[in-house]
């Protein structure tokens, strides 16, 4: 119960800010991953369904499937390398500030879901989420991903995430798209309030797992259908060392 009214609270919070937001912001997923940030009947299907959402994250939909949207590598353009640079540069620091995660929570990063054991914890800032609609700050990331560390938690990396509104060509703004590759979440069938247990089974027809991929097979079951959930985001692991592996896509993959 303390799960579902933190979720409502937040969509009714998104639903206060969405109408009173500018009217080409209006109407966006305009907070960083959470499904609770989706709308208030999104919200009302429970709490299930948000953890069903991180459990995905971890790996299953991430592998370009009918649940997937990835953005394509383009041929790299004079100052794109400098300009990932700074951004690397700058989440550095972040990451030097953000070592202890009770900093972070100090700060306003939230757990996403920490009572579920996850190979990567998502700590979100949801002021800094809302600041992504309008624009790029590299030392205000959405999220901070951490990894377990006996009783406490290891900084991994950091998520940035931009509007579902954007266009490849916006994103290539914020970071170089010859370097960087962003993703959303697609086709999401969110199953009726009698079957939310069925997200979290093995082979689901509901959810980023499920076998339902379409509009139209998302009405026959009862569902309802999201062709998008969430906004875009990366993942960037600035501790390391060689570019392929701060960008890299295969381990936003693993994770």
């Amino acid at each position: 119960m303390k799960i579902l009214w933190t979720l409502i609270c937040l969509a009714a919070t998104l639903a206060w800010a969405q109408q009173n937001s500018p009217p080409d912001t209006r109407g966006m997923n305009m907070a960083g991953h959470d499904m609770s940030r989706m709308s208030a009947q999104d919200a009302a299907e429970g709490p299930d369904a948000s953890m069903h959402a991180m459990h995905s994250m971890e790996g299953h939909h991430m592998d370009m499937g009918p649940h997937m949207k990835m953005t394509a590598l383009r041929a790299a353009q004079p100052g794109d390398t400098e300009k990932a640079q700074k951004i690397v540069e700058t989440a550095r620091a972040v990451m030097e500030r953000y070592k202890d995660y009770q900093v972070a929570l100090n700060d306003g990063f939230k757990i996403f879901h920490p009572e579920v054991p996850q190979k990567q914890y998502h700590f979100t800032n949801y002021g800094y989420a809302m600041e992504a609609w309008a624009g790029f700050n590299p030392e205000h990331p959405t999220s901070l991903l951490y990894e377990k560390d006996g009783d406490g938690y290891r900084l991994a990396g950091v998520m940035y995430t931009a509007p579902r509104r954007f266009t490849e060509d916006d994103l290539n703004e914020r970071i170089p798209l010859s370097v960087a590759q962003w993703h959303e979440h697609v086709n999401f069938c969110a199953p009726p309030a009698n079957r939310r247990k069925e997200l979290l089974e093995p082979n689901p027809k509901f959810g980023l797992r499920g076998s339902i991929t379409t509009q139209a097979e998302c009405d026959a079951a009862g569902g309802t259908f999201h062709p998008i959930i969430f906004n875009w985001m990366v993942h960037l692991y600035p501790l390391e060392k060689d570019p392929a592996q701060i960008w890299s896509v295969d381990r936003q993959h693993a994770d």
